[in-house]
C-alpha cells in the first residue's frame, strides 16, 4: 500500500493541479460513493481478512490459501458411500469455498477481486491491463485511475463512468475521447471544457457555451477548486 498516496497524488495533481488532500477512505467516500468496489469479509478456513467482488457466497477462501489446500491434498476427501443427491451436494459444501482476492499473472494487488494482467491494483474489482488504479470497478487498458467504472483506455482520471479515452478529466459519463475536461455528459471529441453535454469537437466551452481561453482558465480554476472544497 506504500505507492497508494504518491498514484492518489499524480490523479489529482493531472486533473486538479492540486496534491491529494485526502486519506484513502476519505477518497472513496467523495469521489467514489458510487462504486461498487470489493466488500471485507473473513476467510472461513481460519478468519483472516480478505476481499471478494460477491458476498452472496456463504464460505470463502483466499487464492493463496486454496493453493496451499491444494499442496496438501489436492483438494481430494476420503471417499464415502452416496445414497442421494442430497448426499452429494451436503459433501461438496466441505470444499465448496469461494476463492477471493482472484488475480491473474499480476503484482502489488491490494485489497481486490478479479484482476488480471495489472499491477498497483488497490480497492478494486474486475480490472484488466492497468496499472495504478485505485477504488474502479471493470476498468481496461488504462493508468492513474481512481473512483471509475465500465470504462477503458483512461489515463490520470477521476470518476469516469461508460466512458473510454479519457485523460487528465473528472466526472466523464457516456463519452469518448476527451481531455482536460470537467462533468462532460455524452460527448464526443472534447477538450478544456466542462460542464456541457450532447456536443462533439468542442474546446474552451462551458455549459455548452463557447467562451476564449482566458476566460475558461479563469473558471476552471475557481471549479476546481469548489471541487476540492465541498
Amino acid at each position: 500500500m506504500d505507492k497508494l498516496p504518491a498514484i492518489l497524488d499524480q490523479i489529482c495533481a493531472n486533473v486538479f493541479g492540486y496534491k491529494n488532500p485526502f486519506t484513502p477512505e476519505q477518497f472513496i467516500q467523495k469521489f467514489g460513493f458510487d462504486v461498487r468496489l470489493p466488500k471485507e469479509i473473513n476467510d472461513s478456513t481460519d478468519g483472516s481478512i480478505t476481499w471478494a467482488q460477491s458476498i452472496n457466497p456463504t464460505k470463502f477462501i483466499t487464492m493463496e490459501n486454496a493453493r496451499k489446500r491444494s499442496e496438501v491434498d489436492d483438494w481430494l476427501v476420503p471417499k464415502r458411500p452416496i445414497n442421494s443427491v442430497e448426499d452429494i451436494l451436503a459433501i461438496w459444501q466441505e470444499t465448496n469455498y469461494m476463492a477471493t482476492e482472484r488475480q491473474i499473472e499480476s503484482l502489488e494487488i491490494y485489497q481486490s477481486d478479479n484482476i488480471y494482467n495489472s499491477q498497483n491494483i488497490y480497492r478494486s474489482m474486475d480490472i484488466h491491463n492497468s496499472k495504478n488504479i485505485f477504488a474502479c470497478d471493470v476498468v481496461l487498458k488504462s493508468e492513474y485511475v481512481a473512483c471509475s467504472q465500465r470504462s477503458q483506455a483512461l489515463a490520470y482520471s477521476l470518476r469516469a463512468e461508460d466512458s473510454k479515452e479519457v485523460s487528465n478529466s473528472f466526472n466523464i459519463i457516456w463519452s469518448g475521447k476527451i481531455s482536460n475536461c470537467l462533468f462532460i455528459n455524452d460527448s464526443y471529441n472534447m477538450r478544456d471544457s466542462m460542464f456541457c453535454s450532447h456536443m462533439s469537437g468542442k474546446q474552451f466551452c462551458i455549459a455548452n457555451m463557447q467562451f476564449n481561453e482566458e476566460e475558461y482558465r479563469h473558471w476552471e480554476k475557481l471549479v476546481k477548486q469548489w471541487i476540492l472544497s465541498n
